[in-house]
């Protein structure tokens, strides 16, 4: 069988498809229809090229063109494709190989984090190498205020949402053991604003000593689609080792991972200025 020279993974390929989805690729990052004009120009294709992918395109449903301007943009076909690519996608499988690879990057221990009716819990975890007698449990509920990984729910999450379960905890409330409140050293009201601002001007959150002496954790949020936060992953390790020299490479790693995720579940950054709430 004769391969293609030029296809690294060793794999024949369509050229006119990957030359079509130029196209496609253009459409779906414009704000609004684009006329032909500047369709082939973001293509890097002659206008009667793109012309003869976009026929097709639009008798497919993965196009459309406005009557009155002639411009094109997405058909309801690709809508379709995009809906059924969501439906789909499950973050908590999606993520296992994710938090893999960083706990072997990092050497701390990873988890995933849902959003759920009492805060956020731990859904998924690989355990690190370097946490020592402590370990982070499936189903565990971490604080909203004390904890990296609650501090982003808040950041992110409408108040609507947080407030209930943060007045609760702020006040004590809410915990079946009588010790919760002495367990951490949450942030008093008042400086949680500047804590989630911090957040959301740099991406990941970080606690130290909070809830567990000498430790110290970084996370950062998974957005999807619309925009909205959909889970968070959290580093955990010795505070002196992710509060250290390695706090840049490690944060890099984190939001690296994120922002995968965030990736596939279609969310764009570029066109999200309201993620944060």
């Amino acid at each position: 069988m004769k391969r293609d020279r030029n296809d690294e993974a060793g794999q024949r390929r369509i050229q006119s498809i990957e030359v079509g989805f130029k196209v496609i690729r253009v459409m779906e990052a414009a704000e609004s229809p684009m006329p032909l004009r500047d369709i082939a120009a973001a293509a890097g294709m002659p206008p009667s090229k793109a012309h003869l992918y976009l026929v097709s395109f639009i008798r497919e449903g993965l196009a459309r063109q406005d009557p009155v301007t002639g411009h094109y943009g997405l058909g309801s076909f690709a809508i379709q494709l995009g809906h059924s690519a969501l439906r789909q996608l499950d973050v908590v499988d999606m993520s296992r190989e994710e938090l893999t690879s960083l706990q072997q990057a990092t050497g701390f221990a990873s988890y995933l984090s849902l959003w759920g009716n009492r805060g956020p819990g731990i859904v998924s975890k690989v355990d690190g190498h370097r946490q020592g007698s402590l370990a982070v449990r499936l189903g565990y509920v971490l604080p909203l205020a004390a904890s990296a990984t609650g501090q982003v729910f808040l950041a992110y999450l409408p108040e609507s949402e947080t407030g209930p379960i943060l007045r609760e905890e702020l006040e004590g409330r809410g915990r079946d053991d009588p010790a919760w409140k002495d367990r951490y050293d949450p942030i008093d009201a008042g400086s949680l604003e500047a804590v989630t601002e911090e957040v959301r001007e740099r991406g990941f959150a970080m606690s130290t000593n909070n809830i567990n002496a000498n430790f110290a954790a970084m996370a950062a949020p998974v957005f999807d689609h619309t925009g909205r936060i959909l889970a968070t992953v959290t580093l955990l390790g010795p505070d002196k080792a992710v509060t250290g020299q390695r706090r840049k490479a490690t944060a890099s790693a984190l939001l690296e991972v994120t922002d995968r995720l965030s990736a596939r579940l279609g969310y764009a950054r570029n066109r999200e200025a309201a993620h944060a709430k």
